[in-house]
């Protein structure tokens, strides 16, 4: 259970209502009426709590979990515990995410923190909440149902509608532009701006330098984890997730859809196709085309990053 010190939750709900809000079937023998009134990992859960069984990894905890209800994909469900009410579903992760949005929506009340310093020429939506220590600077736009965590500061930046911004996230600096020359490295000025879409999603520690004079582009429904570098003038087209710690260097576009996996690195220029998946830790060095899997360092085709990695094993002699 949620601490309630921390996390508000909302009243219980019948099953039937569950199934409509995330498009899950009951299965058979589901009482419609059952009330749920929260939701708990698998070896947690109570009668009534729901759960939720997305990786057969947890098959057994799923066999022995004491959950009301849970949702699983049709495959598993003759591994259930007989008491359990299922909700089936080839999705159950999301499913899950969406019911415990439901008992927990966890959504600032709206406000401005009187801690926070917002230039007069900034324009704030409607119903956004502005955290203490927050800094807005001249002429930056916030749309409505924004999330602006503590600390962070924005400058150069346009964001859409019901973005979140976690903590001590920084947007809209100078970019990294310098000039070698026979004057010394002369500092290129930085002319664009950050441009942010809709629904999207920024973690804590997180840095997105302004265009050097094209923009720096976030699309609609990104969702960016902590420690991320994003140079300026990089595109990111919508739907794109990028784990902890990543880095992308200037002018690299980046197709709708891809996965980036954590400490990616991506050098400037490159043009990464849709739907790309990045393995953790990869180093891309070079385009990569429309649903590729890529990993290793240099980054490669995901296949001959195995073999790459079996050959290596071979040649020192390690079975493992």
């Amino acid at each position: 259970m949620a601490d309630p010190r921390f996390f508000v939750r909302s009243s219980p709900i019948a099953l039937k209502k569950l199934a409509q809000l995330t498009g899950a079937q009951l299965a058979e023998g589901a009482n419609p009426e059952q009330l749920i009134e929260d939701v708990a990992a698998l070896d947690t859960a109570t009668p009534s709590q729901l759960s939720f069984l997305d990786n057969p990894k947890y098959i057994e905890s799923f066999s022995h979990s004491r959950a009301g209800a849970c949702f699983v994909r049709a495959k598993y469900s003759s591994r259930a515990p007989k008491a359990m009410a299922l909700l089936i579903t080839e999705t159950p992760y999301a499913a899950y995410a969406l019911a415990a949005q439901y008992f927990y929506p966890n959504q600032p009340a709206p406000g401005i923190s009187p801690h926070a310093h917002i230039a007069p020429s900034a324009t704030i939506g409607k119903n956004c909440h502005i955290a203490p220590g927050v800094v807005i600077g001249e002429g930056c736009v916030i749309g409505d149902d924004c999330v602006i965590g503590a600390n962070s500061t924005l400058s150069h930046a346009m964001l859409g509608s019901r973005v979140i911004i976690h903590r001590g996230v920084h947007i809209g600096q100078d970019g990294f532009g310098f000039a070698p020359g026979a004057r010394g490295i002369l500092k290129v000025p930085q002319l664009g701006r950050v441009i942010i879409g809709d629904d999207v999603e920024i973690g804590s520690g997180s840095c997105i330098d302004r265009g050097a004079g094209p923009d720096t582009i976030i699309g609609d429904g990104c969702k960016i984890d902590n420690l991320v570098q994003i140079g300026h003038n990089v595109v990111l087209g919508k739907m794109v997730v990028i784990a902890a710690g990543c880095g992308i260097a200037g002018s690299t576009k980046i197709g709708d859809g891809c996965m980036l996996g954590g400490q990616v690195g991506i050098a400037g220029h490159l043009t990464i196709g849709k739907g790309v998946k990045l393995a953790a830790k990869s180093g891309v060095m070079t385009d990569i085309p429309d649903g590729a899997t890529f990993g290793g360092a240099p980054a490669v085709p995901i296949k001959d990053w195995h073999r790459q990695t079996a050959a290596l094993i071979k040649l020192t002699g390690k079975k493992e």
